[in-house]
């Protein structure tokens, strides 16, 4: 069973953590366009692209989550919705800059693909399969760079990550 979201986000010791050094490095080398973040929590990467400039599209389904959100940064188009329930759909060719930082949910990457529009970019970590762990809510090796063959991508890692106790495969890819 994973964890309860809502209850996670709604306790008072609770504090966001920064935006994730890979989108903060790339965000600061793109000019401001429509970006989605996925399965966004409370929204540090949406907060982030915001004060870019960016028109920042914010999904989750924790209401407390999209609450926080909303509260900090209203210039961000925060939705509640279930992905795995498909109550958002992503948008065709609408987004030059698609976010997903360790969310599985692996029917969702046609969907990612085709909603980056050509020349865009998405951005995400993701964590790797382990001893032990649902492989449900994990990536094999190679599997997050298969899932964009064809795609350029100037950055792909595979491994540990300071602060974090999990390895996690990471990306940044553009469509052709």
């Amino acid at each position: 069973m994973g964890r309860d979201w809502n209850a996670y986000y709604s306790a008072p010791e609770y504090e966001e953590p920064p935006a994730d050094a890979l989108l903060v490095e790339l965000a600061e080398n793109l000019p401001p366009g429509r970006a989605l973040d996925l399965a966004c929590g409370t929204g540090r990467h949406a907060i982030h692209l915001a004060r870019l400039g960016w028109q920042v599209i914010a999904v989750d389904a924790a209401p407390a989550g999209i609450a926080l959100l909303r509260r900090s940064a209203p210039a961000v188009d925060a939705r509640l919705a279930d992905l795995e329930r498909g109550e958002f759909a992503i948008e065709p060719a609408g987004f030059d800059l698609i976010c997903d930082f360790y969310y599985l949910q692996r029917d969702l990457f046609a969907a990612i693909r085709e909603g980056v529009r050509p020349g865009g970019i998405f951005a995400g970590a993701i964590h790797l399969l382990e001893p032990g762990r649902n492989p449900n809510f994990a990536l094999a090796p190679g599997e997050l760079r298969g899932q964009f063959a064809g795609w350029k991508i100037p950055y792909y890692s595979e491994g540990g990550e300071p602060g974090r106790t999990r390895r996690s495969a990471r990306i940044i890819a553009r469509r052709a």
